[in-house]
C-alpha cells in the first residue's frame, strides 16, 4: 500500500510539475556543461566566477595551474550519479578520505570523519550548498551540525572540495575541509524514477526544466519512506522539493532563485551497549529505549547574482532558511535517573538569514599582472528555542535548558594571487571575522549574557610547476571554529547547580601542507598530501549528555593519496589511501588519544559503461581501527564495507539495480566508549563499548521513465 500511495503522490506533483515543464521541442542542455561568455579564462578556478567554457566530466578535470593545493578538486556530474549509496550525505563520500555514517535513523545529520577527526556532525568541515552555509552553530544537538538528508540526490551537480585552513572565502567549522555542492540550472529531459527495496524501502522523485521567458524552470520532488532491518521499524517519512529559476540578461549578467523544501519524520534505533548483544538478550538491530526518533524541516528561499568580464566578475549572494528540529535520544539508559531513564529531548527552532558579495579583478604591480579577489559575508541566526529537556516516551519530565539566542557573524576576506613566471604562482590571503552572541535564558537568567569576539586569519600558498603536469604545492594558514553560544555566556552548570566557566567563543586552527599533482599519464590523475593541524581546543563527544564539550587542544598530522584512472570515457577507476595521527597537547602521558579519530581510510571503486547500454559500478570503503578512549585501552573494529551497482536502458527506460553491503558485513557503522546503565547494574553505570549497525546486505531496484 505504501508503493502504491508514493507512486500515486509523485505521479500527480509530477503532472504538475514536470509534465508541464516537458517540451519535447525544447533543445537539449547537457547537464554537465557549465558555460559562460568570458574569454581567456581557461584556467580560472570556479569559485571566483569567471566561467569559461568547460565540459565537466569528473575528477578527471585537469586542475594543474588551477588548484591552490593538492587537497583541492572538483567531483562531476557523472561520478555522483553512477555511485551506489544509501544515503543522500553519501554523496560526500566523493571527497578523498571523507566517510559519513549514521547512528540515529535517516532524519538525522550524519556522523563525519576526515583527516583524523571525528568531526560530530560538521563541527569542523564546512558544507556549502550555492553559496548557503549548511553548518548550524548554537545547535540543540551539536555545534556545526549539518543536516544533509533534505537533498535530491539527482539533482547536484557537482561538489568543489578543498581541505585545510588555507581558504580565505572559506571561515567557521572549515578546519578539516569545506565542500561546496552545487545544483543543476536545467536537466536532459523531465522523468519519474521509481525504486523499491528490502525493509520497506520506498522511494520516488519526479523532476524536468523547460524554458520559461527568458530563462530556465527547473522543478524536482521526492517521497521517501524507508524502515530499515530494525526490530521496532524506523517508519521514514521524508518529503523534498525545489524549484529553480535562472536566466541570463544581454549584458550577460547571470541570476538564479532557488527555493528548497523538506520535512522529515523518523523512529530512531541509537546506539547500543555491547554487553547487552554479546549477553543475547538483544541483537544488534535492537534497542534499549523504543521511544526515540525526532521530527524536522527546512524551508529556505536563496537567490545569485554574477557578472564576468574579460578581466573581472561580480558576484552577490542573498538566503534566508528557516528550520525546525525535534530530536528524542537516550544514550545512557538509566545512568542518571533510575526511575524514569535518561531520555532527553533536544529543540532547535531558528530562521538564518544572510549573503555575501565578492569580486574579482585583475590589477598591476611588480611588473605583474595580479588576480585580486575582494569579499564580504555575512549571517545571522535568530534561534526562536534551543533547549535540552528531560523526558520519559518524549513526554517532558524536566527542563535543563531552553534559552532563545541570535548568533551573527560578518566575515571579510581578500586574497591576491600572482603568477611570478610560467611555472611558479603565489597566493596571499587575508580574512578577519568578527561575532556577536545574544543569549537569553527561560530557564536560568544568570546563564544569559552578551558576547563578543573577532579573528584574522592569515593565508599563504604556492605552486610550482616542475614540468607539465607536474606540480607542486606549499601552503599554510590560520583558520578556527567557533563554539556555542551558551558555552560562551554559561556562568552556572545548569545540570549540577555548580559555578561554571564559559568557553573562549572562537578556537584557533593552524594548518600547513605539502602537496604534489601529477597529471602526466592520460587519463590518470594522482595527488598526495601531507599535513599538519593543530586546534586550540578539542571538542570531544559526552554520552551523558550527548553533546560534545571542549577540551585539550590537539596535534594532527597524515597523509593523502588519491588517484583518479580514466583509460577510456567507459571506464574509470579511483583509489584514495589516508592514514593520520591525532593526539591531545596538555594531557597525561600516555592518556592522549583523541577518542573517536580515525587512523586510516581507504576508498575505491570503478565505474563501467558497458556497450548496449549496461553500466555497473563498484565501491569499496574501509575504515581502520582507532582509540575510543584517552590512553588506547580500547579500540573500534574496522569495517569494511561494498556496494555494487548495475543497470541497463532499455526502451528508453532506466532500469537500475543496487547490492548494498554486498559481502553482508557484519560491521558497525560508529563507536563510542563510555558509561551507562541497565536495570540491576550498578549506580555508576558500566563502562562499555556502545556501537550502531551497519545495515544489512539489501537490494533495492530503481525505474527511471523519462518523458
Amino acid at each position: 500500500m505504501r508503493l502504491v500511495a508514493l507512486t500515486a503522490a509523485v505521479l500527480a506533483a509530477s503532472f504538475v510539475a514536470v509534465s508541464a515543464l516537458a517540451d519535447p521541442a525544447a533543445p537539449s542542455r547537457d547537464s554537465t556543461s557549465v558555460s559562460a561568455t568570458s574569454p581567456d579564462t581557461s584556467k580560472v578556478p570556479q569559485r571566483l566566477y569567471v566561467l569559461p567554457p568547460l565540459i565537466v566530466h569528473g575528477r578527471i578535470d585537469d586542475l594543474t595551474g588551477v588548484a591552490e593545493s593538492a587537497s583541492q578538486g572538483h567531483v562531476g556530474r557523472e561520478d555522483l550519479q553512477q555511485r551506489p549509496i544509501s544515503r543522500e550525505g553519501e554523496l560526500l563520500e566523493t571527497v578523498p578520505g571523507l566517510i559519513l555514517t549514521q547512528h540515529s535513523g535517516d532524519g538525522k545529520a550524519n556522523q563525519m570523519f576526515l583527516r583524523g577527526f571525528n568531526l560530530d556532525h560538521g563541527t569542523d568541515f564546512a558544507t556549502i550548498l550555492e553559496g548557503m552555509p549548511l553548518n548550524l552553530p548554537t545547535h540543540a544537538h551539536g555545534q556545526g551540525y549539518t543536516d544533509l538528508n533534505f537533498l535530491i540526490p539527482e539533482a547536484v551537480d557537482h561538489v568543489d572540495f578543498r581541505k585545510g585552513v588555507y581558504y580565505s572565502d572559506v571561515g567557521d567549522f572549515s578546519s578539516a575541509g569545506t565542500a561546496h555542492l552545487r545544483l543543476l540550472r536545467s536537466f536532459d529531459r523531465p522523468f519519474v524514477k521509481l525504486e523499491t527495496g528490502e525493509n520497506g524501502y520506498l522511494r520516488a522523485v519526479g523532476a524536468g526544466s523547460r524554458p520559461a521567458g527568458p530563462g530556465t524552470l527547473l522543478a524536482a520532488v521526492e517521497l521517501k519512506g524507508y524502515d530499515g532491518p530494525w526490530d521496532r521499524p524506523e517508519n521514514l517519512d521524508k518529503t523534498s522539493g525545489l524549484a529553480r529559476y535562472t536566466w541570463r540578461t544581454r549584458a550577460g549578467d547571470d541570476f538564479s532563485v532557488l527555493a528548497l523544501g523538506y520535512k522529515n519524520h523518523w523512529n530512531s534505533s541509537d546506539q547500543i551497549p555491547l554487553r547487552v548483544v554479546e549477553s543475547g538478550d538483544i541483537d544488534s538491530f535492537g534497542q534499549i529505549d523504543s521511544t526515540l526518533g525526532g521530527n524536522t524541516d527546512r524551508f529556505s528561499l536563496s537567490a545569485e547574482w554574477k557578472r564576468a568580464e574579460a578581466t573581472s566578475s561580480l558576484r552577490a549572494d542573498v538566503f534566508a532558511v528557516r528550520y525546525r528540529l525535534d530530536l528524542f535520544s537516550n544514550f545512557t539508559y538509566f545512568l542518571s535517573d533510575s526511575l524514569q531513564g535518561d531520555q532527553f529531548e533536544q529543540l532547535d527552532h531558528r530562521s538564518i538569514f544572510g549573503g555575501g558579495l565578492e569580486s574579482l579583478t585583475s590589477v598591476e604591480g611588480l611588473g605583474r599582472t595580479h588576480r585580486l579577489t575582494l569579499g564580504f559575508q555575512t549571517r545571522t541566526d535568530a534561534i526562536d528555542e534551543v533547549g535540552l529537556f528531560r523526558t520519559d516516551e518524549r513526554r517532558r519530565v524536566g527542563t535543563v535548558r531552553d534559552d532563545a539566542v541570535v548568533e551573527s557573524t560578518g566575515g571579510l576576506y581578500a586574497n591576491l594571487a600572482t603568477p611570478w613566471t610560467s611555472r611558479l604562482r603565489t597566493e596571499i590571503g587575508l580574512r578577519g571575522d568578527a561575532f556577536l552572541f545574544d543569549v537569553h535564558s527561560h530557564s536560568l537568567a544568570a546563564n544569559s549574557g552578551r558576547e563578543t569576539d573577532a579573528i584574522v586569519s592569515p593565508k599563504i600558498g604556492a605552486a610550482l610547476t616542475v614540468r607539465p603536469g607536474v606540480e607542486l604545492y606549499a601552503n599554510a594558514g590560520l583558520g578556527f571554529h567557533s563554539n556555542d553560544a551558551r558555552g560562551a555566556t554559561i556562568a552556572i552548570d545548569p545540570s549540577t547547580g555548580e559555578a561554571a566557566r564559559p568557553v573562549n567563543p572562537l578556537v584557533r586552527s593552524r594548518g600547513a601542507e605539502l602537496g604534489l599533482r601529477v597529471q602526466t599519464v592520460e587519463g590518470l590523475r594522482s595527488t598526495i598530501s601531507a599535513w599538519a593541524l593543530r586546534l586550540d581546543s578539542e571538542l570531544v563527544f559526552s554520552g551523558d549528555g550527548g553533546t560534545t564539550e571542549p577540551s585539550f587542544g590537539s596535534v594532527r598530522s597524515g597523509l593523502e593519496l588519491a588517484n583518479f584512472w580514466e583509460p577510456t570515457r567507459r571506464l574509470a577507476v579511483d583509489a584514495d589511501i589516508a592514514v593520520s595521527r591525532g593526539r591531545f597537547e596538555g594531557a597525561a602521558p600516555g592518556e592522549d588519544r583523541i577518542p573517536g579519530a580515525l587512523e586510516s581510510v581507504v576508498a575505491a571503486g570503478l565505474r563501467w559503461d558497458a556497450p548496449l547500454g549496461f553500466r555497473g559500478a563498484l565501491r569499496v570503503r574501509h575504515l581502520g581501527e582507532y582509540a575510543l578512549i584517552e590512553d588506547n585501552s580500547v579500540r573500534a573494529k574496522p569495517t569494511t564495507l561494498v556496494n555494487v551497482s548495475a543497470g541497463r536502458d532499455l526502451a528508453r527506460v532506466r532500469f537500475d539495480v543496487e547490492l548494498l553491503n554486498a559481502l553482508d558485513a557484519d560491521a558497525r557503522d560508529i563507536q563510542y566508549y563510555y558509561a551507562s546503565r541497565l536495570p540491576g547494574e550498578p549506580s555508576d553505570g558500566v563502562e562499555d563499548i556502545h556501537f550502531h549497525p551497519v545495515e544489512p546486505r539489501q537490494v533495492r531496484v530503481a525505474a527511471t521513465l523519462p518523458f
